[in-house]
C-alpha cells in the first residue's frame, strides 16, 4: 500500500466486488446511480473521517455491498441504513440481521421519522445522480446532523466547496456554506470503484452553522435571492434579479448594498447575505 493509502491490489478488490453481484446474478444498477467503493484504505479513512464516537447515532445512505457500514460498525457506530435497492438491502440484512435497515428511497424520506432527535451524522458513498438533492434535504434539517461525511463526483465537491473567484462558484456554493462550513477533506480516482466511473470523486465534510449564515432570513428567503442572482450568470445582478424582484425593487436592494453593476459571481458570502435582506425585507 503506498503512503497516499491507495491499495496496490485494486483488481483483486474489484474481482470481490463483482463476485458478490455474481452470487446476486446481476452488476451494478445504472438507474440507481451505483459504483462500488472496494478499497479497504479508503474505506477506512472515510469512516475516520465521520469521528464516529460509540454509540453515536448514523446515518448510511445507499450502502450497497456494506463495506462502509461494516467499517461505521467497527467504529461503535448506532447506524441506521437507508438502501433502495431491495435485492442489495436483503443481502446485507442477512448478513447484519440486527442492522436497523430501511428499503427505500432516500430522496422522498421524512428525516425527523428516520433520524429522530439531534447529533446524527450522515456519512455516505451517495448515488451521484441524486447527491444534490439528498444534500440539500440533509443540510434543511440543520441541528438534526452535527456532521455530514458524503461522497460526490469531483466536479460536485468543487462547487460545494468554491469560493468567490473560483471558476466553480456559484449558487450552490452559496446555499451549501450558508448552512454548513464545507470542506473537500478526499479524492479518489476511478479505480477505487467498481465498476470504475469516468470520472474522479471526492468525500467532502459538511459541519453544519449553529444558525444558518442567511443574514437572519429563513433559508427559503435566502435561497430565492441566491438562486435569481445566479439565474443569469453573464448579466449584472440588476438584470438578473428583475424576474423575481421587479427593477425597481432590485435597483432600490442593490443600491443600498453592493451596487448595480455587480455579478452574481463577484459577491462574497456577507454581501450575499446583505442583499437578500434588502431584497426579501425591502
Amino acid at each position: 500500500m503506498s503512503d497516499d493509502g491507495w491499495d496496490e491490489r485494486p483488481k483483486a478488490q474489484s474481482h470481490k466486488a463483482a463476485s458478490a453481484l455474481r452470487e446476486l446474478g446481476r452488476g451494478a444498477n445504472r438507474r440507481f446511480g451505483q459504483n462500488f467503493l472496494t478499497q479497504p484504505a479508503f474505506i477506512e479513512r472515510i469512516a475516520d473521517l465521520a469521528e464516529i464516537t460509540p454509540g453515536a447515532p448514523t446515518l448510511e445512505i445507499g450502502p450497497g455491498l456494506g463495506v462502509l457500514t461494516e467499517a461505521l460498525l467497527r467504529r461503535g457506530a448506532a447506524l441506521q441504513v437507508v438502501e433502495i435497492d431491495r435485492e442489495l438491502a436483503a443481502r446485507l440484512q442477512e448478513r447484519l440481521p440486527e442492522l436497523p435497515l430501511l428499503v427505500a428511497d432516500a430522496t422522498t424520506l421524512d428525516w425527523a421519522e428516520v433520524c429522530p432527535g439531534e447529533g446524527w451524522t450522515s456519512c455516505a458513498n451517495l448515488p451521484y445522480n441524486v447527491a444534490t438533492p439528498i444534500l440539500a434535504a440533509l443540510l434543511d434539517e440543520g441541528a438534526r446532523f452535527r456532521r455530514h461525511v458524503l461522497m460526490f463526483q469531483l466536479e460536485v465537491a468543487e462547487r460545494l466547496a468554491a469560493k468567490p473567484g473560483d471558476d466553480a462558484y456559484g449558487g450552490l456554493s452559496l446555499l451549501c456554506q450558508a448552512a454548513a462550513d464545507v470542506r473537500i477533506v478526499l479524492e479518489l480516482p476511478p479505480g477505487a470503484f467498481h465498476p470504475p466511473p469516468k470520472i474522479w470523486s471526492a468525500v467532502v465534510r459538511l459541519d453544519p452553522h449553529p444558525t444558518p449564515r442567511t443574514g437572519g432570513l429563513p433559508m427559503e428567503g435566502f435561497r430565492r435571492a441566491v438562486r435569481a442572482g445566479f439565474s443569469q450568470r453573464r448579466k449584472t445582478l440588476l438584470n438578473a434579479l428583475t424576474a423575481t424582484y421587479g427593477r425597481e425593487q432590485a435597483g432600490v436592494a442593490l443600491r443600498a448594498t453592493v451596487g448595480e453593476r455587480r455579478r452574481a459571481e463577484e459577491l462574497d458570502h456577507a454581501e450575499w447575505e446583505a442583499l437578500a435582506v434588502a431584497l426579501e425585507r425591502p
